[in-house]
């Protein structure tokens, strides 16, 4: 079946726990340690910074989810509003990055794994893999399915972190040895820059809050759905965040996260001060809820990242078979085989670590283009476009996002602004030698250079083809 729409499958809830197990991975169950080496305590404020730079994003996109509820997400959004070249730029960096990032995930898992398991470093890959192959299965066989596996996944995993948390704070409020809270004392002291570069390597935590617009055609009722799974997510995991980094930097001495893999700090900073929890079996239980949590996220990241080239094919910018729906599932499964293909090539041949710090870049690349998007279509004010959901305080919040945005990305260092112009200048590629001569779509940004060269008429498609 060549082209076809999607079926709308997906109610609030698998809605709230997609976008939640996008952001329930790394940024919990990795990113602790390495943000408290910035930052030490301070750490808590990087994650609460991050999540004050990405609500204009997430309020910027839960308004093109309702005025184009589309697969697509980023690069359909940019492309109608910005153009085809800027669009599929953002959306091959996009598909780039998350799938990177499920990589990232599956394979990250490993250091939680072997606190399990004695594995050998091959065979924590071949795990990867396997698991990898498992996923790809799996989106193929419907996103109902899929919505329904990562409700119940989420749903156990946030479970754990309540517990994990509760269990701390009941440590600290009866004076147990395990837990300190004034390891929390330097919370306030640490320079403001400081908090900002920390929050730069920790804004990726929050990405995947935006993720759940590219299956934006598989949500039932998006008008009422899209905003509150986007907004909704993103309020409880700042909530989550903040409990479970405050958790623990309570919980572990200061050496303990400033020992081992990454960047000099710990890979498994949630299990490093767990022994206690838990009647003593804490790090078995951190562990096992970390390698369910990447297999979220990394279930997710296909899940969204295979909608990007299924919509640039619909559009004319990518080949047709990438077009492609399962008649039997309804499924993207040629977009969804590519992704699984690339993510299995990351997983065995990349250093994935390295790489996903430069694809950091260009997610909070594309997240300041959505603002950037929503100010293009206000000032376009053309009939085709007519959001259920309106971005409060524009365009204020979404000029605020756009400056903090590329203000975070100049914090990441120069090998991470190198591998986002990387991505760049691949996307332009492709656009100039496939793309460019089979489309003629006329943007936002096109209808206001109409306007002002004299022309009226609003020339945006409501629609792709």
């Amino acid at each position: 079946m060549t082209g076809g729409n999607l079926e709308r499958s997906l109610g609030l809830y698998p809605t709230l726990m997609i976008s939640i197990g996008a952001m329930i991975g790394s940024g919990i169950f990795v990113l602790p340690a390495i943000g408290f080496l910035e930052a030490g305590p301070s750490v808590v404020l990087a994650y609460l910074l991050a999540a004050l730079v990405v609500l204009p994003a997430a309020l910027s996109k839960a308004e093109l989810g309702t005025a184009m509820p589309e697969s697509g997400g980023d690069y359909l959004y940019i492309e109608r509003a910005l153009g085809p070249l800027a669009g599929t730029i953002a959306g091959i960096g996009a598909w780039f990055s998350l799938t990177f990032k499920s990589a990232f995930a599956l394979v990250g898992l490993g250091a939680y794994l072997l606190l399990l398991v004695p594995l050998g470093a091959t065979q924590v890959t071949l795990v990867g893999l396997g698991l990898a192959v498992l996923i790809v299965a799996l989106n193929i066989s419907g996103t109902e399915l899929t919505g329904e596996a990562q409700a119940v996944i989420v749903t156990v995993v946030l479970a754990g972190l309540v517990a994990y948390v509760g269990n701390t704070a009941w440590f600290a409020a009866t004076g147990a040895e395990a837990a300190d809270p004034s390891r929390l004392s330097g919370l306030t002291e640490t320079e403001p820059g400081t908090v900002f570069t920390a929050a730069a390597l920790v804004f990726v935590s929050y990405a995947g809050v935006t993720k759940i617009a590219s299956v934006a055609e598989e949500v039932k009722d998006p008008d009422r759905n899209l905003p509150r799974g986007i907004l909704g997510s993103l309020g409880i995991m700042a909530v989550v965040y903040l409990g479970v980094i405050g958790s623990i930097v309570v919980l572990n001495a200061p050496a303990a996260l400033e020992e081992g893999g990454a960047h000099g700090a710990s890979l498994t900073p949630m299990a490093d001060g767990a022994t206690a929890l838990f009647g003593g079996y804490g790090v078995g239980i951190v562990s096992v809820l970390a390698v369910i949590a990447l297999m979220s996220m990394a279930n997710a990241g296909v899940l969204s990242s295979s909608r990007f080239p299924l919509a640039m094919s619909r559009d004319n910018l990518l080949p047709g078979s990438l077009e492609v729906i399962d008649p039997r599932f309804k499924t993207p499964r040629n977009s969804i085989l590519l992704t699984g293909g690339v993510l299995v090539l990351l997983i065995a041949f990349v250093p994935v670590i390295t790489l996903a710090e430069m694809a950091s870049a260009f997610i909070i690349f594309v997240l300041s283009l959505i603002n950037i998007a929503v100010i293009a279509f206000r000032e376009a004010d053309v009939d085709t476009y007519d959001p259920a959901f309106r971005a409060p305080g524009y365009p204020v919040v979404q000029a605020v996002g756009t400056v903090a945005g590329f203000g975070m990305i100049a914090q990441l260092g120069l090998l991470p602004i190198l591998g986002a112009a990387g991505i760049t200048l691949g996307g332009a590629a492709i656009y100039f030698l496939y793309g460019r001569q089979r489309t003629d779509s006329t943007s936002a940004l096109g209808t206001i250079l109409e306007r002002r060269r004299g022309n009226t008429q609003d020339v945006v498609p409501a629609e792709s083809d």
